[in-house]
């Protein structure tokens, strides 16, 4: 039972994300666990993780053409199609 609620909570969490940040996270935890069961240590399991998140955070970015990051006024961060003329 605790598992699960930690997972829902998890879920919840990802859930207020962009394409690209869940794509990082789920990355990250994915190749941390393939470069731990593979390699046997803890570095092992940092590599893949750097290696997959930086994977799913580009995987996430491509999901999500013609989005772009603005600020407000007061700093906040939000998402709109990006103005006219502009190239990745």
């Amino acid at each position: 039972m605790r598992n699960v609620l930690f997972a829902l909570a998890a879920t919840a969490a990802l859930a207020a994300c962009t394409p690209t940040e869940q794509g990082a996270v789920i990355g990250g935890a994915t190749g941390a666990a393939v470069g731990g069961a593979v390699s046997g240590d803890v570095g092992g399991a940092l590599i893949g993780g750097a290696i997959g998140a930086t994977a799913g955070a580009l995987i996430g970015r491509a999901s999500e053409p013609g989005r772009c990051y603005f600020r407000d006024r007061h700093g906040r961060r939000y998402v709109a199609r990006c103005p006219r003329g502009y190239r990745w």
